[in-house]
């Protein structure tokens, strides 16, 4: 599975992407692992996040601290975005952004997510609200196209296939 696309980033420049459903550590040569995304479900909710000052939401998700997998990055950024615990996760894909100077990789997984606590406030201060939403209505809250709608249509099949576990 192969999805070529383009995204506006946060200068305004549009940007190549290519969206893939393999492992995102092959044919890294190049390319900078630097990103992850998790769509989390609690109690069947998609749960999202909102960035004052970026002004949108998104699902939870950052960089990826030197020296982490993007498991590890995942389950630290959705602690610190949402102050939830990551019970399961599983890749959905990756995608290769093409800025002018290098090729970023980000990853998205699913993630089956419950609360420690109260959400209070993102260490970094990014995040200043969460929402746990009906996953059909996503893109009034984000919209990444179709890889976003491929992102999802994965996340909800990887979703349904863990129901019978016991998260």
């Amino acid at each position: 599975m192969e999805i070529k696309s383009s995204l506006v980033n946060r200068s305004g420049q549009r940007l190549n992407l290519i969206y893939r459903e393999d492992d995102p550590l092959e044919g890294l040569d190049g390319k900078v692992l630097q990103g992850v995304h998790g769509l989390c479900f609690c109690g069947g909710k998609l749960v999202v996040v909102y960035a004052a000052k970026k002004g949108y939401w998104t699902p939870p998700g950052g960089g990826i601290e030197s020296g982490e997998t993007y498991e590890e990055a995942v389950v630290r950024e959705v602690r610190e975005e949402t102050n939830m615990k990551v019970l399961s996760q599983q890749l959905i894909g990756y995608q290769d952004i093409y800025e002018p100077n290098r090729i970023m990789r980000q990853t998205r997984s699913v993630c089956i997510v419950e609360p420690i606590g109260p959400f209070v406030s993102d260490p970094d201060g990014d995040v200043t609200d969460i929402k746990l939403i009906d996953p059909a209505d996503y893109k009034k809250y984000f919209d990444w196209g179709e890889v976003g709608e491929r992102i999802m249509e994965r996340a909800l099949l990887l979703l349904n296939s863990t129901s019978n576990c016991n998260y």
